[in-house]
């Protein structure tokens, strides 16, 4: 997956906000009193997150296939240094394999070599482009390492066993905390289920006695008033769900699209 730069994540808020904002405002002057004010205000939510929901997950993914290529080309730098390279030949060996999106990122700082940038600038501007956690982690140790001479091999050793390790880490508690995202949707689906059940029985009941409306809501407020609910528990859930399983708010986005659409069409084709 590409990376995604943090401009063009501004640029899909700001679209996409832009035109969740023209969905809204046309909805409150056209359709202000209509059954589809509900749908269009949905609508513009979603279109409003959707974009950047999805730029978020291709980051994601890239920034997780970088980490997980770096034991690799640690252990690659470790072997060319042993064999008698210094670090920068060893870089510019290594960025002749495949590392996944890695790769290219090495030759990028290959090439900055080339045109006479240092290898600490070339590193630091690697670091920056990436921007994960476990590379802003490791950089400066491999910086000081460099700096300090001696055998620099013995930094890269460790610095693979601790990279490996705190992806092992992520993995078992991402493995962990899966059951939990259950907590959200099934909630969720229950909640819809119940609002199927009520509208195919306790209201269609109530409906045909004229009696009960002027204490009860009618069906077409009862359904609005659900509705407002449902969309309202699936994008705050969803994002709880994103802090539960990916450690950040942003990664609900996804789940928060997930949970919105469906509640819709269950309102839409179902009650």
């Amino acid at each position: 997956m590409p990376k995604v730069e943090s401009v063009e994540k501004k640029i899909a808020w700001i679209v996409s906000g832009v035109l969740g904002i023209i969905i809204c405002v046309t909805a409150i002057l056209l359709l202000r009193d209509s059954p589809l004010f509900d749908e269009y205000f949905l609508l513009a939510v979603v279109i409003t997150v959707f974009p950047p929901a999805v730029l978020d997950y291709v980051d994601y993914r890239w920034k997780r296939s970088i980490d997980k290529h770096l034991p690799d080309l640690f252990r690659s730098i470790v072997q060319a240094q042993r064999s008698g390279m210094t670090l920068p030949q060893a870089v510019e060996e290594a960025s002749k394999r495949n590392y996944g999106p890695l790769t290219k990122e090495l030759k990028k700082m290959v090439a900055q070599m080339s045109w006479g940038v240092s290898f600490e600038d070339a590193l630091q501007s690697f670091s920056k482009r990436v921007d994960t956690a476990l590379v802003g982690r490791t950089v400066p140790l491999i910086l000081e390492a460099q700096r300090s001479g001696g055998k620099v091999e013995k930094v890269f050793e460790p610095l693979e066993k601790f990279v490996q390790t705190t992806l092992m880490f992520d993995t078992e508690r991402k493995t962990q905390t899966r059951p939990y995202l259950a907590i959200i949707y099934v909630p969720f689906f229950v909640f819809l289920f119940t609002i199927v059940m009520l509208f195919k029985s306790f209201f269609v009941d109530v409906s045909d006695f004229s009696m009960t409306q002027a204490t009860l809501m009618t069906p077409t407020e009862a359904r609005s008033v659900f509705f407002h609910m449902s969309a309202i528990q699936g994008f705050f859930g969803g994002l709880v769900a994103g802090k539960m399983g990916e450690g950040t708010v942003g990664g609900g986005l996804k789940h928060s699209v997930i949970l919105l659409t469906c509640g819709y069409l269950v309102f839409k084709f179902v009650v």
